[in-house]
């Protein structure tokens, strides 16, 4: 099992990188119109950017800013041998900082999030690093922590924690959290060998009932009354409530309901929405890997070919979906067209066999508590 794990989870990282390169080029296309201009009616490659258009000057192939800025959490985690905030923050400042102005459009990658932007101008302002979080209600965070989620995978509870506080770094609106938080903790059940299916919710509200995962619930399993002696402080958690969780099934089975299909598949984005809210985001994430769980390929490029958003689309699809297939079930085409992609694949079998190791003292999550 460890060396599933650590399989596994190299896959979901590298994954994540394929997805995040294979939006350089037709990034933020809100008229397919003029997507299907500039890049033709079936994007199935790395494309260059067009001039004038978001990450122009980059290769095909190449990460942009989200996946340069994952990458430094990746380094972090390898150099600490897991998360350390500091020495994550630490190479913010030196490494990303420095080349920025504030501005959206410009910065490595040739684009700036709005989280990060806050973060550059708070830390000029002289903030400390826990107060400079933003309220941008976007994947930004998702972008970098399933690197977390993959690390700590086999400790459901350790991984929620991690992700929570990276993303309090940049994201502190708590609906926000919340779902990166919950989105952290689907990785983290695939690359422990689970699948996304059906029942996905519902072994995720188990593992909160079981207080393995730091979700609020009001009830008890199978949706009945709280205990009437239970104490407040035992329903209480860190995010509002599981409905970030308890909302993961609804795409899962939709994308498994012989009676309900969506044809083409990318046209998923068009129901739940192009722009780049985390809400809109990740129900077309979630339907894209269970439609496609064994094929990586598919999966990646329909949600490349939905267009808006369509790069955090392709990278969390690819995490998902990575962490099912394994680095072996990577395409070979997609990672040697990958730039520096040996390197990239060489950091994520680093990772996995750090989450192999950290897995060997961790009970079983799904395991009576």
């Amino acid at each position: 099992m460890p060396q599933d794990i650590a399989d596994r989870a190299a896959g979901a990282v590298l994954g994540a990188f394929i997805g995040e390169a294979l939006g350089v080029g037709p990034h933020w296309y809100y008229d397919r119109n003029e997507l299907h201009r500039d890049h033709g009616p079936w994007i199935d490659d790395y494309t260059e950017p067009k001039p004038g258009r978001y990450h122009a000057g980059l290769a095909a192939g190449d990460l942009s800013q989200a996946g340069i800025i994952a990458e430094l959490l990746l380094d972090s985690i390898l150099a600490r041998k897991g998360h350390d905030a500091a020495d994550f923050t630490g190479r913010l400042e030196t490494e990303l900082f420095p080349q920025l102005d504030g501005q959206p459009r410009h910065g490595p990658g040739g684009y700036t999030s709005q989280s990060i932007r806050e973060a550059w101008r708070k830390r000029q302002a002289g903030l400390p690093w826990g107060k400079v979080a933003g309220k941008a209600d976007t994947t930004e965070a998702a972008e970098r922590i399933f690197l977390l989620a993959a690390l700590y995978a086999a400790d459901p509870r350790r991984a929620a924690i991690a992700v929570r506080d990276n993303t309090l770094l940049t994201q502190d609106d708590t609906t926000t959290v919340a779902l990166t938080t919950a989105y952290a903790s689907v990785l983290a059940a695939l690359v422990r060998g689970e699948p996304l299916n059906g029942t996905i919710s519902e072994r995720l509200m188990r593992l909160v009932h079981a207080g393995r995962l730091p979700f609020h619930h009001v009830t008890a399993q199978g949706s009945k009354p709280p205990d009437e002696n239970a104490a407040e402080h035992e329903l209480e958690g860190n995010f509002p409530s599981p409905d970030a969780l308890i909302a993961v099934g609804a795409p899962v089975r939709a994308a498994n309901d012989p009676a309900l299909r969506i044809e083409p598949a990318w046209k998923i984005a068009d129901v739940y929405g192009l722009p780049c809210a985390i809400y809109l985001q990740l129900p077309t994430v979630y339907y894209l890997a269970a439609r496609f769980s064994g094929d990586f390929e598919a999966g990646v490029l329909n949600a490349i070919n939905g267009g808006g958003q369509n790069q955090a689309r392709a990278m969390l699809t690819g995490a998902l979906i990575g962490a099912h297939v394994g680095l072996g079930g990577l395409p070979r085409r997609l990672v040697d067209g990958l730039t520096r992609g040996r390197q990239l694949a060489e950091k994520a079998q680093r990772l996995g066999k750090l989450a192999a190791q950290l897995s060997a003292a961790v009970p079983d999550p799904q395991a009576p508590a």
